[in-house]
């Protein structure tokens, strides 16, 4: 017998409010089914499980919040082990079935699972037009079945993600990094000019929907160099450095209106430039209508964050614990560069890294930059 636990969605989350479950006792799961939704400063996210089983039986009910580690569900024929992937238990975990507050509502956008608003986008079903069974009236996953067979339903509760709670557990993350992590800094400026040139190269026959990003090339450049520098993928717990059990690169999505997630890209490494292009796309467009996976925020090994687009032209990053790195690129410019004794024009990036001392050193950290800089010298071979 297993347990299905409130799974850690990072080192801001110490607990979390189980909204809807998408399995009933009695129902077998597989490894990678979403099970159920739980609602954190992040917004709802859908948690998938680790093993394959059979629901036993609820130990939560909808509407509760509990601290991260809670067991929400037996699963029989699963390892007696923690079901749901829990990355680390906070030191002063929330107490337990707490009242659930809601943040203030917000005028035109439906309260709504991501799994009843993925069925009510298929099945053509206005949210706006029902009215949710859930804690605080959420349109849950049954309610857009009902509505899809015929049922008739009324107006619902409407919300917005509460950015200020979002902002205060960021917040308090950042605090314990700066607080506890001994970092160190580094810096290296790449000539570009070579990987743009590629860039527009593979770009120039493909649809405006198909084509690469630099995003994509930069990640799959640090996702390459980590197979060659293990000790920035991975986590420093009481144990010491553990390390990653693949190449799993966080990436830092601003959400509009000032909130930020890191979502994972599962082993960047072995993906086709064009796989990792559409997982980045799919990454952004979930990210920002509040449809992440659980295993998409607990399972970063490393955090990259470009602000490029913004005009930064430099970042110096804040490592997320109890990850042991973060990769910083700025803004491409266009720079007067010594190419063979002769001065051009060259299109530069300033990149960085922050590092944990505990887990590495500058000397392992400038060779890791350096190995990001080789590969994006040949960006077909990436």
């Amino acid at each position: 017998m297993g347990e299905f636990r409130m799974p850690s969605l990072g080192a801001d989350m110490e607990a979390g409010t189980l909204v809807e479950w998408l399995k009933r006792p009695g129902d077998p799961v597989r490894r990678g089914d979403i099970v159920a939704v739980v609602e954190t400063q992040k917004g709802a996210i859908e948690i998938d499980i680790f093993e394959d089983g059979v629901i036993e039986r609820w130990l939560v009910e909808p509407g509760t919040t509990v601290p991260v580690g809670t067991p929400l569900a037996l699963i029989a024929g699963a390892q007696p082990a923690v079901v749901a992937k829990v990355l680390e238990v906070p030191a002063t975990p929330a107490p337990a079935a707490s009242p659930r507050v809601e943040p203030p509502a917000a005028a035109g956008r439906a309260r709504a699972s991501p799994a009843a608003r993925r069925l009510a986008s298929e099945r053509g079903i206005a949210l706006s037009g029902l009215s949710g069974s859930g804690p605080g009236g959420a349109i849950l996953y049954a309610d857009v079945e009902r509505a899809a067979a015929g049922a008739v339903s009324g107006p619902a509760l409407t919300k917005r993600l509460d950015l200020k709670e979002m902002r205060r557990a960021i917040a308090a993350a950042m605090a314990r990094s700066k607080r506890e992590i001994p970092h160190y800094y580094l810096s290296t400026t790449i000539d570009l000019t070579r990987a743009l040139a590629w860039l527009e190269a593979a770009n120039a026959t493909r649809s405006p929907a198909q084509r690469l990003l630099l995003a994509a090339l930069l990640l799959k450049g640090v996702a390459r160099a980590l197979g060659e520098a293990p000790e920035f993928n991975g986590f420093f717990t009481a144990e010491g450095f553990q390390p990653g059990s693949g190449i799993h690169i966080g990436t830092a999505i601003a959400i509009r209106g000032g909130g930020l997630v890191a979502p994972a890209i599962r082993d960047a490494d072995k993906l086709p430039l064009d796989e990792l292009m559409a997982r980045l796309r799919d990454l952004v467009t979930r990210a920002r209508r509040g449809a992440l996976r659980s295993s998409e925020l607990s399972d970063p090994t490393i955090t990259v964050t470009n602000l490029g687009e913004r005009g930064v032209e430099t970042v110096f990053g804040v490592i997320y614990p109890p990850q042991v790195a973060l990769v910083g690129f700025g803004m491409p410019v266009e720079r007067p560069w010594v190419v063979a004794g002769k001065v051009a024009a060259r299109h530069v990036l300033t990149t960085t890294l922050a590092a944990d001392h505990r887990a590495s050193d500058g000397h392992r950290g400038a060779l890791f930059l350096a190995d990001i800089d080789r590969r994006l010298q040949s960006p077909e071979k990436l």
